[in-house]
Parts: structure tokens; sequence; C-alpha cells
């Protein structure tokens, strides 16, 4: 099953580079243009050099040169002998501070078919080239792949818990409040035996899809092109316990715009077919209405149209997607995501699997009040307010061997980039 094995992380010298808060940065693809050039003017030597490069004719040609020389000037620094990481966050998230913390290592990247590191989203080809250039410049993992494994007596977790009882090596507070916390285990026993409790265990991929698929193909490169020291079968992961009590899941919200011959109410007729459809009249009590239903298992969503108030859709035909889509697992077809496309976005609005991915006539939005203040403002013709997909689910619709549709999971906080690195 999964290997993981320690490694001499690259970490900034923050003597020489700077406070570490001014050094890190979001998930490469949730920062705009603007973000880039605030985080390069607070700090010369973000990380955002190195994992969004935007500078020479050849970017990835750059990116590389640039962390040669912050290398050869001391900027970053390898660790004296292989370790691994341990790594926290501290956040709000439902009106309250939590915490989720798991194991940065590096992991040996397998093919899906093997069934020991899962997926469930698809991707698309355009982030995994960019992503591949990069590595084949820097031979380096900027950020962390985000997976998820089971492990019912939690071992893992309390070991992780007695091992950073201390104070960690590193922490920050980010500009939206989460606190990185980063603890250092070099102690060859301790990663002994953390590394042989995941030998029988699976990874369920969260969030990194395309940088693991860019892990294979540049550990393939790597072999067709004989290079590299075999360091390159591994790629650094960050692995939390699937039940572990902080572990969030936000929603993410669906707008539809520039549909030609949209008519309110001719959707509502068709939703009838499979839907229990009410007319609310607060659409700020939305989110809470849905939480009731999402606790009572049921299938809802929020439709919103404008105004003041909202049409509550409730699944009524439970049976729909079964003769919709057989040759689907039923884990597929109980997700939200799933009865939503499949019944609503397809059938009745007639916006297919391939204009959801080129996003013709969709968009994704995370915060609630986002989605509404598009319809709003016409910026979308209306709105789908959905519930988060649960933990279990994306894990068992990735052991069905399937993959959810794109934008299906979104897990909160993000990764921070730069706290630890892995350099082939």
């Amino acid at each position: 099953m999964a290997e993981i094995k320690p490694f001499r992380g690259m970490r900034f010298d923050v003597e020489k580079a700077g406070e570490l808060v001014e050094l890190c940065c979001p998930p490469y693809d949730i920062i705009s243009e603007e973000q880039r050039k605030q985080y390069i003017a607070q700090n010369q030597y973000n990380v955002i050099r190195l994992e969004l490069p935007k500078e020479g004719d050849d970017v990835y040609a750059r990116a590389g040169e640039v962390l040669d020389m912050w290398r050869d000037k001391g900027i970053l620094i390898h660790e004296d002998k292989p370790a691994i990481y341990i790594y926290e966050m501290e956040f709000n998230a439902y009106n309250k501070r939590d915490c989720v913390k798991g194991i940065i290592a590096r992991v040996k990247v397998e093919e899906f078919s093997k069934g020991v590191i899962l997926p469930h989203e698809f991707t698309l080809s355009k982030a995994k080239a960019d992503r591949f250039n990069l590595m084949k410049a820097t031979n380096c993992n900027f950020s962390q792949i985000y997976s998820l494994y089971m492990d019912p007596e939690h071992e893992i977790t309390n070991r992780l818990d007695a091992l950073s009882d201390a104070a960690p090596e590193n922490e920050l507070t980010d500009s939206d409040g989460v606190t990185h916390r980063l603890w250092i285990v070099s102690d060859q026993s301790e990663i002994a035996a953390i590394c042989k409790a995941f030998a029988d265990k699976k990874l369920y991929i969260a969030d990194g899809h395309h940088r693991y698929e860019t892990a294979l193909n540049y550990r393939n490169y790597c072999r067709e092109n004989k290079i590299g020291s075999g360091e390159e079968d591994y790629v650094m992961m960050m692995l939390v316990d699937m039940e572990h009590p902080g572990l969030v899941v936000l929603p993410t919200h669906r707008l539809v715009r520039d549909l030609p011959q949209f008519d309110k109410e001719n959707l509502l007729t068709a939703c009838r077919e499979y839907f229990d459809v009410t007319e609310e009249e607060d659409i700020n009590s939305a989110e809470a209405k849905l939480k009731t239903l999402y606790d009572d298992g049921k299938k809802a969503f929020a439709f919103y149209c404008g105004g003041s108030g909202y049409t509550l859709l409730v699944l009524r035909d439970t049976d729909a997607l079964a003769r919709l889509l057989p040759d689907k697992s039923a884990a597929f077809q109980g997700l939200d995501v799933t009865v939503l496309h499949t019944l609503v976005l397809e059938k009745i609005l007639g916006i297919d699997a391939d204009n959801m991915a080129k996003q013709i006539n969709l968009t994704y939005v995370k915060q609630f009040e986002d989605a509404v203040a598009a319809v709003e403002k016409g910026d979308a013709q209306c709105a789908f307010i959905l519930n988060p997909t649960k933990v279990t689910e994306i894990r068992d619709v990735a052991a069905a061997g399937e993959k959810m549709p794109q934008k299906s999971t979104y897990f909160y906080p993000k990764l921070i980039t730069g706290l630890v690195m892995n350099r082939f």
C-alpha cells in the first residue's frame, strides 16, 4: 500500500529572507495577478516567484534560475538530515475555532490503477502542462498534495499529537486569520513507526489532482530520459486522518450565466418532476435551512433568481439517479453535485459536461454572499446554493474507481505554500 519516507526539506532561512509570513503564500491557483505582485512587493523572496513564475521570456527556466540563486545565497536551506514534518492549521469555520493536523512526507507515486492512491475529481490538461514544465525546470515540489487516509483507531494522529506537544519550529498567521504551525520530526525510530503505520493504507487525494498527475508524468519523463536519482519516484504530500475532527469541506456554489432563453418558471415547472419545490421568504436563511436538510440526509438546493426570497428544491424522486445513471455507483449517484448536474443543469437547462468543464454557461463560487451578489448585480441569471460534500462520500466515490464532477469539494483551509519544500 502507501509508501512514505522522510526527506531533507528545503525551508527559508528567516534570518536572511525575512519574516516567514512575508515569504509564504496561498495555493497558486487561487492567487490573482494583483495579489502576486503584492506578495513580491512585500518581500522579493516570496515563494510565489517560484510557484507562480511570471518573469522573463521563459518563465519556467527563470524560476529554476531564481531557485538556484536563492539556494546559493542561503535564502533556502536544507534540513541536516531526513525528517517528517507535522503541520497544523488553526482556523475559523462555521462560527467556531478549530484545528486540523497531519504530516508532510514524501509519498511514492503510483498509477491510479494500482488502487493505492485514489483520485476523486477530473483534471484539466492545461493546468497539468503548466505544473509539468515547472517541475522540469526546478526539480522541486513547492506545495503539498493534500491527501486523506483511514485510521479507525487514530493511532497516527495520537502519535502526531504527542510529537507536537512542544513549541513548533515555525508559526505564522496569514491574512485570513489561519495560524500555520510546523514541527520537525527527525528521530529515526519515530519516523520508522510512522512510515510503518502507512504500509496498509490507501491515500485519497483531497486537493492537488493536477500536481499528482504531474508527478506521475515527471517520474515517467525521468525514466524515459534516464535522468534523476530515484527521488522523482516520490512526491510531497500532506496526509490527514479522514476522520480528523477538524477536517472541513466547504460547498462550491453554481452560477448560471449567458444561457439563451433562460426562464425561471419553466425551470421550476420541470423541477417538480423530481423535487419538492417550496418558495421561501428570506435568502439569508438558505444556508441554515440547507444545513438542517443536510443533517437529515436530504438532497437539497437553494435556487436564487434575485429579490429577498428563494426557492427550496428538495429531491423527492430518490431513484431518479439510479434510472438515469445505471452504470454509476450508488456513491456517485447520491452526490449532491450529481443530483444537481444531472437533473437540473443537464436535463432541464441543457448545460452538458463539456459546457461545465469549459465554464461556458457556468461559474463556480465558494462564498454564499458572492453567489447572491452575482445574481443581484446581473452577472448571473441564477444561483444554486449547495451543501458541502461529505468526506465519506469522497472516499466512497474514489474507492469505486470513479471521479466527481469538477469543483465538487473545497477543503478548508488551503495548505500554505512555502513552509517546507521538496527538492529532488
